[in-house]
């Protein structure tokens, strides 16, 4: 079974290390659909936000000022719980990728090589060379709504990228919608509808000509032919 998390991070700027992660949002998938399960998470990044950060994200310094730091085992093991060892399926990943692992560095921790990212930019630079690659350009390709997303977040960046991934490997997914409960338990099949009985048997159609060559065909058979059974006469 393929299991990929979906994932996307925002940060207080590009350059690392001096800037840091303060948002992580993930989406679980397996065999290319959606089960339903996510990791988010808030970071104090113990740093200011710089306003042209927040900007694009909304996350301000004095919103984030009450989380947990990227070191707290509500983040750091938590996030790593979750993943586990699946492929992580990010939109320009070097950029995720890159701070990510500067967090780990920082506190003595193994980073994550190149071969455990997918990114989807490049997927979609190679599917449609030439045309704009941004996230937004491709939710507009796709006719997946992103109304919602007037500023970015990790999040909800996270859900619409899993439908780009999705149409990206071929088409969407049914019902793919993330504001429905995971279905819990095997699904339960519709009973057959039983047909409704003719009001009168129907006329037979078959011609006396008709019935008098097949009676001769049987009796070419041989042997002990089903056909020649008293059964088959009823």
């Amino acid at each position: 079974m393929s299991r990929q998390i979906v994932f996307d991070t925002e940060t207080t700027g590009i350059e690392t290390p001096e800037h840091r992660l303060i948002e992580l949002g993930c989406v679980e998938l397996l065999n290319l659909m959606p089960t339903g399960r996510e990791f988010h998470a808030y970071i104090n990044p113990q740093r200011d936000v710089p306003a042209d950060a927040v900007k694009i994200h909304g996350l301000t310094t004095e919103f984030l000022r009450d989380f947990p730091t990227f070191s707290d085992p509500s983040v750091v093991d938590a996030f790593f719980g979750f993943v586990g060892d699946a492929t992580l399926v990010a939109h320009n990943a070097s950029f995720d990728a890159r701070h990510l692992n500067a967090e780990l560095s920082r506190l003595g921790r193994p980073t994550l090589p190149d071969s455990r990212f997918i990114d989807t930019l490049k997927l979609a630079q190679r599917a449609f060379p030439g045309s704009p690659a941004s996230l937004s350009a491709l939710c507009r390709r796709f006719e997946i709504s992103d109304t919602h997303r007037e500023l970015h977040g990790a999040i909800k960046d996270a859900r619409l990228l899993a439908e780009v991934y999705l149409e990206l490997n071929g088409g969407r997914a049914a019902a793919f919608a993330f504001d429905q409960a995971p279905t819990t338990g095997p699904a339960r099949a519709e009973p057959a509808r039983p047909l409704p009985r003719r009001p009168s048997p129907r006329a037979p159609v078959l011609t006396d000509a008709e019935a008098e060559a097949h009676a001769v065909f049987v009796t070419t058979l041989g042997g002990a032919t089903f056909w020649k059974t008293p059964a088959a006469s009823t």
